[in-house]
């Protein structure tokens, strides 16, 4: 009777962890993320990072130095706005809310990533029309 020899049982450990995102998608995906956040409701710098942290499943590592011009460029094209507002704690916080012309400039992001969305998902090998 011959015995085989099972394969080892692969742990998470095992699991070789996800290459980090390239920062040109990282970049071009910034925009639609803050607006979609603040579209949820008002927030500051920290609990964006966090959240985005958090929607990405810790794959997007955002920085204060990479978000804060983010967040200036959306007030200058007035997509957003910032006021300074007391936290629970007393401390004072820059807060930004999102504005109309910011609601509308993410409906067009959406449609757009959803578009290459849905031509990455058919030229992907093994997909199809409709098995998306």
């Amino acid at each position: 009777m011959a015995l085989t020899k099972k394969a080892p049982k692969k742990d998470a450990e095992d699991v070789p962890p996800a290459k980090a995102i390239p920062k040109d998608l990282v970049a071009a995906s910034a925009t639609p993320l803050v607006l979609s956040i603040l579209a949820r409701g008002e927030s500051y710098g920290y609990a964006l990072i966090q959240r985005v942290r958090e929607l990405s499943e810790g794959q997007l590592e955002w920085t204060d130095g990479m978000l804060y011009p983010i967040l200036h460029r959306l007030e200058e094209q007035g997509l957003i706005r910032s006021f300074w507002s007391e936290s629970e704690t007393g401390r004072k916080r820059k807060y930004y809310r999102i504005q109309d012309e910011g609601r509308r400039a993410l409906g067009e992001q959406r449609a757009q990533w959803e578009a290459v969305h849905a031509a990455l998902a058919l030229a992907w090998p093994g997909r199809r029309r409709g098995n998306v």
